[in-house]
């Protein structure tokens, strides 16, 4: 089989290429998952789509096709928060682990899904590992975490190991991928009842607000949608995100929350470092009461909280 008739439509540059239909883009993706393309093909799509952009149409086939891959994680009957989280920490401190750790900590189920290593950056899976929180391998293993009150994390390598490995081609070519847009918007939970999924959908720049925004309501999906701290599912400490809260995709305005404006008239206390290590133990502190939660965070674990009860 071959891709090329689709890498024709989409690969005319950004002017001339056009938008793939749902299930053009399901089919293509499809392929790709399923080894179907060679190693050439793969990566003329990608650059294709980098240069053109993901459209609304384009982003539903992609990830019904990548959710058909996934290992599939029953849910809690209350309702689970996931945090697909694929940035990693550059300049601050990854704190994905304290949003996961403070949600667990009031009875929410969470899973974090997202790479175990990335060469550039602190992941989330290392903090985890430093904090002493176990990796799942399997769904039980994620029950199992619920159950003694713990996030869940799951290597995208064991949750869908033909994302990871379309994940990976960015180490190759340089750029990320469709891949990368699609696992900040996955969320392979089974909905358990009438329980809801929250899942946290970040952007670093604002024409992916635009196209996220578009898609979360095409996909009726219930999400808290914010601007990420480099890129991570979590609110900037220092300030307070705008949050848009989607319940079966319209805006909630009760839930959905403005940014503020200005500057603090007080910065949370953040260690000098990011490392795995010193992150972990600023988290502890925190977990602890040694220290405040940032005002923000505590401000996104109370809008998910709220955003899990059923109307």
């Amino acid at each position: 089989m071959s891709i090329s008739a689709y890498i024709k439509v989409i690969g005319r540059g950004k002017d001339g290429a056009r938008p793939l239909t749902a299930e053009q883009a399901h089919d293509l993706m499809s392929q790709v998952l399923a080894g179907q393309v060679t190693d050439l093909e793969v990566g003329a799509f990608c650059l294709a789509m980098r240069i053109k952009g993901e459209e609304v149409n384009e982003l539903d086939g992609f990830v019904r096709a990548t959710l058909a891959h996934c290992l599939p994680i029953p849910g809690a009957p209350s309702g689970v928060v996931v945090l697909p989280s694929y940035n990693g920490a550059r300049k601050l401190p990854n704190l994905t682990p304290l949003l996961a750790l403070q949600l667990a900590k009031q009875g929410v189920a969470v899973l974090v899904h997202g790479p175990r290593h990335d060469p550039t950056r602190v992941t989330t899976a290392q903090v985890f590992d430093a904090l002493g929180l176990p990796t799942a391998t399997s769904a039980q293993d994620v029950q199992d975490a619920w159950e003694a009150g713990r996030p869940a994390f799951m290597d995208i390598a064991t949750l869908c190991p033909p994302l990871a490995k379309l994940l990976d081609v960015r180490w190759t070519i340089g750029l990320r991928n469709p891949g990368h847009t699609v696992a900040k918007l996955l969320d392979p939970i089974v909905a358990a009842g009438d329980s809801r999924t929250m899942r946290v959908v970040n952007h670093t720049h604002p024409e992916y607000a635009i196209s996220l925004n578009a898609y979360l309501k095409h996909a009726q999906a219930n999400a808290l949608l914010m601007r990420g701290t480099e890129g991570e599912p979590v609110a900037d400490p220092r300030r307070q995100p705008r949050f848009d809260v989607f319940i079966n995709g319209l805006r909630d305005e009760g839930l959905s929350r403005a940014p503020v404006d200005g500057v603090l008239t007080e910065l949370p206390e953040l260690p000098s470092g990011f490392d795995a290590d010193t992150t972990a133990d600023y988290i502890q502190s925190l977990m602890s009461g040694l220290q405040p939660v940032p005002a923000a965070i505590s401000a996104q674990v109370s809008c998910l909280r709220q955003a899990l009860k059923p109307a």
